[in-house]
């Protein structure tokens, strides 16, 4: 006699719950201005464990074999290690200068004519 296999099923508002939480301390981590390495290092944090949530529970990789969560995870670690790769680049001081400074505008003064 074959047993019944039944698999859990998610809360998906317990994930929707958690999904919304990490929302609110991204948005509270993307507010206060501090080191831009910080928070960019925080938000791609945050950005990750909701990827995992999403995947795992909505996309029900979860439940699924080794092999296609190894064929998901690896363009993730890829994508991810190129992020932090280029931080270097994105966050130089010159650079960021580049964009504060302003625009070189000609005030041309009129004599009344």
């Amino acid at each position: 006699m074959a047993e019944n296999e039944h698999k859990e099923h998610p809360r998906y508002m317990f994930i929707f719950l958690w999904l919304a939480i990490l929302t609110a301390i991204e948005i509270g981590v993307a507010i206060p201005e501090y080191s831009i390495v910080i928070k960019a290092i925080l938000l791609i944090g945050l950005a990750c464990g909701k990827a995992f949530l999403v995947a795992a529970y909505f996309m029900h990789l979860k439940l699924e074999k080794r092999t296609l969560a190894v064929i998901v995870i690896t363009p993730f670690l890829i994508c991810v290690f190129l992020v932090i790769m280029l931080m270097p680049d994105l966050t130089l001081k010159s650079r960021l200068a580049e964009y504060d400074e302003t625009p070189a505008v000609e005030t041309v003064e009129s004599n009344g004519h």
